[in-house]
């Protein structure tokens, strides 16, 4: 394999290894911030019509909570590089970091418009373990349009055509997990709610009466 096959090999792998963290973060910054509000007004609609619309988040909050979420996990991914290195790993750690951004954007944008912000962190503290499980799982169905990138060095030539495929697989996807998120965080937030009137009124029931 000589200087000019290794250029050629490795010019490829290196516009790949750019290109799929910018087109995961733009298609999931896409789903979340232009179509997880209509899929939350049809959820809401079909599912929990009678569920209070509190607004705890404007869409600029939302808009400011995504870019910091992305931020975070961009540094995260800068920090486990050399964790690539190891074949095992590179199978797990991409897949973490984009299933907990996920979880923070996706899981924030669906309580945006009916939890207000009390609400908001009471239902990520308790559901935060299944809320990040449904990350991972997005996170690993992220990886399906890896399929793509098996051209290899053809891929700079194919880049027109595979690049979109990949952006619209990666839309279908966080839709997808969108939908998810949203039904599992208004479910979560009904259940709140009946527990926070149960509780008040067990408490305003066993008050002591005035003499």
């Amino acid at each position: 394999l000589g200087l000019g096959d290794l250029r050629l090999v490795m010019a490829p792998a290196l516009l790949l290894f750019m290109a799929i963290p910018v087109i995961v973060i733009v298609s999931l910054l896409f789903v979340a911030l232009l179509m997880t509000p209509t899929m939350v007004a049809l959820v809401a609609e079909r599912r929990f019509p009678l569920l209070q619309r509190r607004q705890g988040a404007s869409f600029w909050a939302s808009l400011l909570w995504s870019l910091a979420s992305t931020l975070m996990a961009c540094l995260a991914l800068l920090l486990s590089l050399p964790l690539w290195l190891i074949p095992p790993l590179v199978l797990v750690v991409p897949p973490l970091i984009w299933g907990w951004l996920t979880y923070r954007v996706m899981a924030y944008d669906a309580l945006a418009e009916h939890a207000s912000a009390e609400e908001r962190e009471q239902v990520f503290k308790t559901h935060r373990v299944p809320l990040l499980c449904i990350g991972i799982l997005s996170g690993y169905l992220g990886a399906a349009p890896s399929v793509i990138w098996a051209s290899g060095a053809m891929f700079v030539a194919m880049a027109p055509i595979l690049v979109p495929i990949a952006i619209w697989i990666y839309t279908l996807v966080f839709a997808f997990s969108s939908l998810w998120f949203t039904h599992y965080a208004l479910s979560a937030l009904q259940q709140l709610r009946a527990q926070n009137a149960t509780a008040a009124a067990s408490e305003s029931f066993n008050l002591p009466s005035s003499p």
